[in-house]
């Protein structure tokens, strides 16, 4: 079998069940494990799959730039962000996590909610200028450009002095083997302090997201409230993940 024959027979494999272990597909092909693991790793170098040990998952599209994720399931993020932003009561400390679907519940907020919004995000924070009734904190640090937001030592300083009601977490993977993840170390660090300064925790995801992965874990899905998605409720994943889901 020639290496593009195996590739396409591992691309359909990962769509259809999620997930490659590269020592049953090579016993099923009769081929070396080796040579799965090297057709994997070149897959993955060219974006097609997030290798993990033993194999590997669906590579999330949500990880390509900023400019990029804005054209990236518009749709789907607006449904997502709907719901999101349905969860903000008056009153409410609520901290809102960087990237286009938080970008959306900005937009979605209903004029005359009077709530304080914590962001670490410039695009999320300039949203909200017009505003008439929110208050918004913005949390300060190093601009990590790929997903405008702020990160490092200053940002995740100052996030330990908020306490909220509410966080709503974007990551670009939710996987019920890998959890949920994002595409950078220090970014998935910076939503885990956020995650800690808030009673609850709802992770975003639009349907790109759904059964993808990514390199760095935020949190297990143990830790969540619940998964805020789009995907239809049959989706086989979204049962694998156990935890609540809202539409």
């Amino acid at each position: 079998m020639l290496p593009a024959e195996r590739r396409d027979l591992l691309l359909g494999r990962l769509s259809a069940e999620g997930k490659i272990v590269a020592k049953d597909f090579a016993f099923e092909l009769g081929i070396a494990e080796d040579t799965i693991r090297r057709d994997l790793r070149e897959m993955a170098a060219a974006g097609l799959c997030q290798r993990v040990y033993g194999g590997a998952l669906p590579a999330a599209p949500a990880a390509a730039d900023y400019a990029t994720r804005t054209a990236v399931a518009p749709d789907s993020k607006k449904r997502v962000a709907l719901v999101a932003a349905s969860l903000i009561r008056p009153g409410m400390t609520v901290l809102l996590d960087g990237g286009t679907t938080a970008l959306a519940v900005a937009g979605a907020l209903p004029a005359d909610l009077p709530a304080t919004i914590v962001t670490h995000s410039v695009t999320v924070a300039a949203a909200l200028v017009s505003h008439p009734s929110v208050e918004v904190l913005v949390l300060g640090g190093r601009l990590f450009k790929h997903s405008a937001v702020t990160s490092g030592a200053a940002a995740a300083e100052a996030a330990r002095l908020v306490s909220a009601d509410l966080f709503l977490l974007g990551v670009t993977g939710v996987h019920h083997e890998a959890g949920l993840t994002t595409g950078d170390a220090d970014e998935a660090a910076m939503k885990r302090t956020l995650a800690s300064r808030a009673a609850e925790t709802y992770v975003m995801a639009s349907s790109e997201k759904i059964g993808a992965a990514s390199p760095y874990v935020v949190l297990p899905l143990a830790e969540v409230a619940g998964v805020i998605t789009d995907v239809p409720e049959d989706d086989p994943e979204l049962a694998r993940l156990g935890v609540p889901i809202y539409r």
